[in-house]
């Protein structure tokens, strides 16, 4: 059986190096920080550029953190110019991979399997991994590291342990090298999948290293994790048995829609109930442009600096529905109920659970179906609306009170500036 040879490419500090592209500067050498100068100095950084890395700046530090002795320059976030500079890239793996052989993992993450390509380029793994990364900084000015692994898990693991190490950011593994090289590597977190907590629950036992995880009692593992110690350990082995096609013809069991926000201030409680059936609505209109329904919607409130324990809980319509004129009182209702009249609210997330085609939906005999229809008109009227002129072409009369977030959020993605 042909051995298979993946690769994975990582774009260095991507929202620092695209600032710096559009700037004609070299993020190798320039100080730079991706944040929003309009919010607060404990505002976190989206990004910061290799140089900063390099005196002892951290990813994702808050602005406040940054040495007042080292002079940097403040880059507002543009996501959709970040989007944009993927789509180029991932344009420019087009030129070397099918569509069907690469797996986008992340705005500035994508894997490709390069195993059927190699011969046809007469190149090594390591030598197209080059390729792609030079094209990539000739054509954009990005800087990437790359991966190289005979399966998924250890193309990942060569890019964030080894490439870094490199003198060309190109790290390759395979599984006799990983466990010759990586299995005494500390800590246990800069491997893939394993995170702080589990970390602590394998040093209950003794366990700080990958070699301790592959010669562990595996009875013992499996009481710990269940069914999840399968894959750890696999992982401690080297092993990944996940290909490209499992990873493409994957289909989640359940599924949801979400609507999340951190507010820019202390809400009080009647601002909040504002927040949540703005977030509620919007949620209504993605279910009907998708062509979804749900019968149970998820709220989740957190409060200004973790003074209260979150609160939410969930609320069960009577039938399976993408009705704003059903949903919104309903959630509306929930809020009142499990939400504190004095408090502080800072988090908000709103989930429709266990989504559903459209084809599924059935009407009981007390329903107002004349009404119901009514709604779905002007629901797909503002879809139609706000698809042809932006999303700021139907606002209702809550989206223009002071507290609203809606318009402001018109305006982002993923909760930054698009930069549009």
């Amino acid at each position: 059986m042909q051995e298979r040879q993946y690769i994975i490419i990582d774009l260095k500090s991507f929202y620092a190096s695209v600032e710096c592209a559009e700037r004609h500067l070299n993020p190798m050498t320039t100080n730079l920080v991706v944040a929003d100068p309009d919010r607060s100095k404990n505002t976190i950084c989206l990004a910061v550029s290799p140089s900063l890395k390099a005196l002892g700046v951290k990813n994702r530090c808050r602005v406040q953190d940054i040495p007042k002795a080292i002079s940097y320059i403040t880059a507002k976030p543009r996501m959709q110019l970040y989007i944009d500079y993927s789509a180029a890239i991932y344009r420019i793996y087009l030129e070397y991979v099918a569509k069907e052989d690469i797996h986008v993992y992340s705005v500035d993450e994508a894997f490709l399997d390069v195993t059927d390509y190699l011969p046809l380029y007469h190149l090594t793994a390591r030598q197209l991994g080059q390729k792609i990364m030079d094209e990539i900084w000739d054509k954009l000015c990005i800087r990437a590291t790359c991966g190289i692994g005979t399966n998924l898990y250890l193309a990942k693991i060569a890019l964030d342990i080894t490439a870094k190490h490199t003198p060309d950011f190109i790290g390759e593994l395979t599984e006799e090298s990983y466990r010759k090289t990586l299995w005494t590597h500390k800590p246990l977190t800069d491997f893939w999948r394993i995170g702080p907590g589990i970390a602590r629950r394998l040093a209950k036992y003794g366990i700080f290293d990958m070699q301790q995880v592959a010669e562990a009692d595996e009875d013992l593992l499996y009481r710990e994790f269940g069914v999840d110690a399968e894959l750890l350990i696999d992982h401690a082995w080297g092993r990944e048995t996940t290909t490209m096609a499992d990873i493409h013809n994957y289909r989640s069991q359940n599924s949801s829609l979400s609507n999340g926000q951190v507010l820019m201030r202390d809400y009080n409680f009647e601002d909040g109930r504002l927040v949540v059936k703005e977030m509620t609505d919007l949620l209504c209109l993605d279910l009907v442009e998708k062509g979804l329904l749900t019968r149970s919607v998820n709220l989740m409130i957190g409060f200004a600096n973790d003074a209260e324990p979150p609160v939410g809980g969930t609320v069960s319509l009577e039938d399976d529905t993408n009705a704003d004129m059903l949903i919104v009182p309903a959630v509306a209702a929930l809020y009142d109920r499990v939400v504190p009249r004095i408090c502080a609210i800072r988090r908000i997330n709103v989930t429709c659970n266990n989504v559903i085609p459209e084809e599924y939906q059935q009407y009981n005999l007390f329903m107002d179906t004349a009404m119901l229809e009514k709604d779905r008109k002007a629901q797909q009227a503002a879809i139609a609306l706000k698809n042809r002129f932006g999303k700021d072409a139907v606002l209702k009369g809550m989206n223009l009170l002071e507290s609203a977030t809606t318009r402001m959020r018109n305006h982002q993605i993923g909760g930054h500036n698009s930069g549009e």
